[in-house]
């Protein structure tokens, strides 16, 4: 993949407006019909709606909606290569200049709080990557255990170690590179972007709705996935990957889907542990959304919730 210079973002007449929320509220569908009005092209923020044959578990737009509005940085990578926040932002700025040439205007949407941020500030930089002191993460995590460096991750940055979880491998072993070569808690640099300047001019808008609201949300659109054909989705994921430790089974639900497949789970058991764990990360999403500023928070309810939330944005716009 080709490096970009994603410091030096190319410059458009008007901010580009980005669309956050949790995972279920349908930010996807408010942005195609935002697109659908204004003539944008949208980008997905999204860390695992960049992998092909991922379609149905990490809800990409249908073939329906594409052929309307253009959408990028969306199934395009391989389900077996690893996928991190800087080559999301060379792929972003790729498109965004594209977009920009064809004399059209960007429009971004996403859940992933570290890309969102990413996107709005930049990140710190390669100075922070090392494939040796990964490597000897690497080793020490099979010698002696992920547990082992999760207990020292959480005496070096314990900030960290409250949000990510025992389980996950991939962040741990980032967090303890990053203060390894730098000497300061991922954190604390994660923090710095606060004070950073806007990568190119943007505006964020932030939708939400009640728990109740989002629970059923999440309850109905995990009862269509898997009646969609989110098992068999998986299962062929599986087939193709060397590993279930692939990065692109750290998506929601996929893990518990191969548990199943493993007949470790009943079906009943499969669908609500999905919506809870899809729940409890939601809520966390929004917990990391209301920490980002400059921000515009939209609360959308009931059967219009979705039209009412495509004119409050474009009444917002109107008036800045």
């Amino acid at each position: 993949m080709a490096k970009s210079d994603f410091l030096r973002m190319p410059k458009s007449d008007h901010p580009v407006l980005i669309i956050a929320g949790p995972t279920g509220i349908g930010k996807t569908q408010l942005a195609y019909e935002l697109a659908c009005s204004g003539g944008q092209e949208i980008i997905s923020a999204d860390s695992m709606q960049v992998y092909r044959g991922m379609e149905i578990g990490t809800a990409q737009p249908s073939e329906e909606l594409r052929r309307r509005v253009r959408f990028h940085v969306c199934g395009m990578i391989d389900p077996a290569a690893a996928f991190n926040v800087s080559q999301f932002l060379v792929l972003c700025d790729q498109a965004h200049r594209s977009i920009l040439d064809r004399g059209k205007t960007p429009l971004y949407t996403g859940g992933t709080g570290l890309y969102l941020r990413a996107l709005r500030w930049g990140i710190f930089g390669d100075k922070s990557r090392d494939k040796n002191v990964r490597r000897d993460l690497e080793m020490k995590c099979k010698a002696k255990g992920l547990d082992m460096l999760y207990a020292g991750l959480q005496k070096l940055d314990p900030v960290t170690a409250q949000r990510v979880s025992p389980q996950d491998r991939m962040r741990i072993i980032r967090a303890l590179e990053v203060y390894g070569l730098t000497g300061k808690p991922i954190s604390e640099l994660q923090n710095q972007w606060g004070a950073a300047k806007a990568r190119f001019p943007h505006r964020l808008v932030a939708v939400s709705t009640s728990r109740k609201t989002l629970r059923n949300r999440i309850r109905n659109r995990t009862e269509k996935m898997l009646k969609k054909g989110w098992i068999e989705e998986v299962e062929a994921l599986a087939a193709v990957c060397s590993s279930t430790e692939s990065h692109c089974f750290k998506a929601l639900g996929f893990r518990e889907i191969i548990q199943y497949l493993g007949g470790k789970l009943k079906r009943e058991e499969l669908e609500e542990i999905i919506i809870g764990k899809t729940y409890s990360f939601a809520r966390r999403q929004m917990v990391w959304l209301r920490r980002e500023c400059p921000a515009t928070w939209i609360h959308i309810e009931g059967n219009q919730s979705m039209r009412k939330a495509v004119g409050l944005i474009e009444k917002y716009l109107a008036s800045n």
